[in-house]
């Protein structure tokens, strides 16, 4: 399945390594733009002076990881598309020009079923994604989880439960999953 992810899905650290990690086990093809990637340097200006380089950095590891991921289309398949934002129009060309079966993102307001139906793409919340591949792969996404905690237990030196980490990290139902087992 090739998924294209939205920047407010890729820019909290957590909920991108949740969902890169649900890409490694399930096998699924991860799809973004230079324009995605460059709203996220952007966005995470707002963290501070070190905010856009820590970003870049991570951009450019992800990129790494991911060197098929990045999709280009020409400039008459966005003008000829129509969503309430005008300015998420970039994402719905990203998904079609890559192929994607599915948008991730928490703006579902700005991605009409309807129109995304269309095009042949749907849309999806991370909690949902990352609950499909729970479904299909729970103790392989159990170990993405728990990595992920160990992880962030050692960057920041506070004690994170699954439960916490989760929750805050807007993947509610994961942290729910994790904290049953």
């Amino acid at each position: 399945m090739k998924l294209l992810f939205d920047t407010c899905v890729l820019y909290p650290t957590v909920m991108r390594e949740t969902l890169m990690g649900a890409c490694r086990v399930m096998g699924w093809t991860p799809l973004w733009s230079d324009r995605i990637l460059e709203e996220w340097a952007r966005a995470a200006r707002k963290l501070g002076p070190n905010g856009e380089p820590q970003a870049r950095g991570e951009i450019a590891l992800l990129s790494a990881a991911w060197p098929h991921a990045k999709v280009t289309w020409a400039p008459s398949l966005e003008a000829r598309l129509f969503l309430p934002d005008e300015a998420d129009r970039h994402v719905l060309a990203a998904a079609i020009s890559g192929s994607a079966d599915k948008i991730v993102t928490m703006n579902i307001k700005d991605f009409p079923r309807a129109t995304l139906w269309e095009e042949g793409v749907e849309r999806i919340d991370p909690d949902g994604l990352v609950m499909d591949a729970w479904m299909q792969q729970s103790d392989a996404m159990h170990r993405v989880g728990v990595s992920l905690v160990d992880q962030a237990s050692r960057m920041s030196g506070e004690s994170w439960t699954a439960r916490a980490l989760f929750k805050k990290a807007r993947l509610p139902r994961f942290a729910k999953a994790l904290s049953q087992v």
